[in-house]
């Protein structure tokens, strides 16, 4: 069982994120009186409620999202269950009406990988942009970015860290392959061997470990990528957020109590971000409240190319969204060779009017 109070906290971050009105959720969040079961007063409950209610307005991505809400932070009953077959349901109504998005099955271990895809071409194969959520975000949550990817003369695929919505795979120290999986079964209709990786939170570190061993990866952006001392600082371990000490627990398959042994062995160290040969733009923020700063000052002394924006903010810099959604588009275009340079002004003006509106 969560603690609805944190819940209600940090599920407002993923909100923001999603552009759902704050004056609908504040008010949904004030209903919610238990964060288990699938009654009026529960938490799958009212967000699903709230998630019909956009589907009978026509706002189907919208209700898709709302849906997403009601299964966060993962599936640990019935009613979050329910939400999140919502969640892929309402997805499938929105992208049939979108050109070009379709689902792409990728073999992983043995296991069927669902990712959603655009602009995949045997006839004229573009570059590959591979996007990935955290620990809490299924790839429903992303995948609207794909038409965009699409305009920017790529190939894209919205992807799920190994456990979260529908990913059969446990998330373990092995589970960068799943990026190499992609990049083998898009082969003949994308452009694999210019591939670049947005890795959001902790899908950034295993990012991170595929890059370091499959050079068909040419760049990557992170933000809120855990390194090191999130894995091995037990100081620091003590104060994360029980929210996230859970959700971690759940993907590995092992108890909260045991969870932060489990994964001490993950870690990256200097020698291996020295090892890192491609560019690599980090999103940090100065309040993180689930990587400590120690992760940020290690990848300063040891990635070589190293592109990195902090925010004033907490983990993921939601009060930053538009910002950092932009800067993180811009770095992707900076490190191709063939970008469309139209577009690349398009994103620095873009940019530039972000920073104005936060007054940066």
């Amino acid at each position: 069982m969560n603690d609805l109070s944190e819940l209600k906290r940090f599920v407002v971050a993923h909100a923001i994120s999603q552009n759902l009105p704050a004056g609908h959720y504040a008010s949904l969040l004030e209903r919610i009186t238990s964060d288990t079961g699938d009654e009026p007063g529960s938490w799958p409950h009212e967000w699903i409620r709230a998630g019909e209610e956009a589907e009978a307005a026509g706002e189907t991505l919208a209700a898709c999202q709302y849906y997403n809400m009601g299964r966060f932070p993962f599936v640990d009953g019935p009613g979050r269950k329910r939400a999140l077959a919502r969640c892929v349901e309402a997805f499938e109504r929105w992208r049939r009406e979108q050109p070009g998005i379709e689902p792409v099955t990728v073999e992983v271990g043995g296991l069927p990988v669902k990712v959603w895809a655009t602009g995949l071409s045997a006839q004229e194969p573009r570059p590959l942009l591979v996007v990935t959520g955290g620990i809490v975000s299924p790839k429903e949550q992303w995948a609207p970015v794909l038409p965009q990817i699409a305009a920017f003369g790529m190939a894209g695929v919205v992807a799920e860290l190994p456990g979260v919505g529908e990913s059969p795979l446990r998330y373990g120290p092995d589970g960068w392959r799943l990026f190499p999986a992609i990049l083998d079964a898009l082969a003949g209709r994308a452009k694999v061997s210019e591939t670049y990786l947005l890795a959001l939170s902790f899908s950034g570190h295993l990012a991170i470990a595929a890059a370091l061993r499959d050079r068909r990866i040419r760049g990557l952006v992170g933000n809120g990528t855990p390194i090191h001392d999130f894995f091995t600082d037990t100081a620091w371990q003590a104060r994360v957020p029980r929210i996230t000490r859970d959700t971690l627990a759940h993907l590995a398959g092992v108890s909260p109590d045991a969870v932060f042994a489990h994964i001490r062995h993950w870690a990256l160290d200097d020698r291996s971000l020295r090892d890192l040969e491609i560019p690599f733009a980090a999103v940090t923020a100065t309040g993180d409240e689930v990587i400590p700063p120690g992760d940020t000052e290690r990848l300063r002394r040891s990635v070589r190319d190293l592109r990195l924006i902090e925010h004033p903010d907490v983990h993921g810099a939601p009060s930053y969204l538009a910002e950092t959604r932009v800067w993180s588009l811009l770095a992707i275009q900076e490190m191709r060779p063939d970008a469309d340079p139209r577009v690349t002004a398009a994103l620095t003006a873009a940019l530039g009017a972000a920073r104005a509106r936060t007054g940066r």
